[in-house]
């Protein structure tokens, strides 16, 4: 289990460098804030990503699901009761299982529909999202013995 809590805290940390990299203006893998914006968030009329303070909010949301799978999977011990490792564990995976899942369905398509954020998104960010998301539910499961 532990080389499972490293490869995700260290996919997590990526994400949250690059989410930290788009607060401060950062426009790759696009050439441009516009095709940063279509290539990354795939809303219809985005001009730019969201700016630096939503940026810098998932980038440090995402940096505490990464110490939760490193603390789920016994690699660091924090000042917090089990059940409450436990607990956020189980609830960042239901966010990445959801989030996983909802690039799958024609809902999400509708809402995201710009190109080519539609395509990485069913070939790369879904897939991505799930495999984080089951495997904080397999760090979880290991941890608690089910």
């Amino acid at each position: 289990m532990t080389i499972l809590a490293s490869a995700i805290a260290a996919v997590l940390v990526a994400i949250a460098a690059l989410h930290a990299y788009w607060g401060v203006g950062g426009v790759w893998p696009g050439s441009d804030a516009r095709s940063c914006a279509r290539t990354v968030g795939g809303f219809p009329g985005a001009t730019a990503t969201l700016g630096p303070i939503p940026c810098f909010a998932v980038a440090a949301a995402i940096l505490v699901v990464a110490v939760v799978a490193l603390a789920q999977g016994g690699l660091i011990r924090l000042p917090l009761p089990d059940v409450a490792v436990a607990t956020a564990t189980f609830g960042a995976a239901l966010v990445f299982v959801a989030r996983g899942v909802a690039g799958y369905t024609s809902a999400w398509r509708r809402l995201t529909p710009e190109q080519p954020f539609a395509t990485l998104d069913m070939r790369y960010y879904s897939p991505l999202s799930l495999a984080i998301g089951v495997g904080l539910l397999a760090l979880l499961a290991k941890g608690t013995g089910i």
